[in-house]
């Protein structure tokens, strides 16, 4: 994320140490250390919010593609047959069993 190298850590800490000193320095450090791991705690919860929204507008898109293929497939079956546009349940009228 940040593009921070060892030798920028060393001279943040030690400007830390000059001016927070000793005594208050593990107590600041403690401190950041919990904003870091909120601030992470937050961007995964987003991260996996997003990825959920993804994921059921995708489900969605799924569905729609396939009542629209179910739907094509239902005329093509009615233009191919015209007694099924007579009859959509599928059952067979008396005088068409053989």
């Amino acid at each position: 994320m940040f593009d921070i190298g060892f030798s920028e850590l060393l001279v943040v800490a030690l400007v830390a140490l000059l001016v927070l000193g000793p005594e208050r320095l593990p107590r600041a450090a403690r401190l950041a250390g919990l904003w870091v791991r909120r601030a992470r705690a937050q961007w995964h919860s987003v991260k996996a919010e997003l990825e959920r929204d993804l994921a059921t507008e995708e489900l969605q898109r799924s569905l729609r593609e396939g009542r629209e293929e179910l739907r094509r497939a239902g005329e093509d079956l009615r233009q191919a047959d015209p007694r099924i546009a007579d009859d959509p349940d599928g059952e067979a009228r008396p005088d068409d069993r053989a």
